[in-house]
């Protein structure tokens, strides 16, 4: 006797795959209003933590369209009302406009450097957007992890300079 296939997906996972599908199909044009009317009612979804990652997921991919643009400020406002008071994606949003605030090369501090996530300091370490010898230096010196040191020590160094 063999036992039956199981094939089906638990409906957190159907309904995780569709919020997917729509989150990225919205088009890079698409109103304010629409996007946060998306986002709000995924994370009206009873599965907290899925709904979350999917509007996570969005975030990410949104948050790395728009970086450098003048349309991040705008954005970031929008999704920070419509995220709410929600830990992990109010912490997320935040480190992305720490992200541009270095990338732009506007004032940061080295406390919100090395007091970000190890996300923040891997992404900043490795990101060809963030220039900044300050900032890179502060990571090679004082990332949290050898990873992001080695990264940020590897940027400094620059192209063609490391030895082997």
């Amino acid at each position: 006797m063999t036992a039956p296939e199981i094939d089906e997906e638990p409906p957190e996972h159907r309904r995780y795959a569709r919020y997917l599908q729509v989150l990225d199909g919205v088009p890079e044009s698409v109103l304010e209003a629409d996007e946060a009317d998306l986002v709000a009612g995924i994370l009206r979804d009873d599965c907290v933590s899925m709904a979350e990652s999917a509007v996570n997921r969005h975030l990410e991919r949104r948050a790395a369209h728009l970086l450098t643009g003048s349309g991040f400020p705008a954005w970031a406002r929008m999704m920070a009302a419509v995220i709410g008071d929600r830990p992990f994606l109010v912490r997320r949003l935040r480190e992305w406009t720490l992200l541009r605030t270095v990338a732009l090369d506007e004032p940061w501090t080295a406390e919100e450097l090395t007091g970000a996530s190890d996300w923040f300091q891997r992404t900043a370490s490795a990101a060809q957007v963030v220039t900044s010898p300050d900032a890179l230096t502060l990571l090679a010196e004082h990332g949290r992890t050898r990873r992001v040191r080695n990264a940020a020590s590897r940027r400094i160094e620059g192209p063609g300079q490391r030895t082997s």
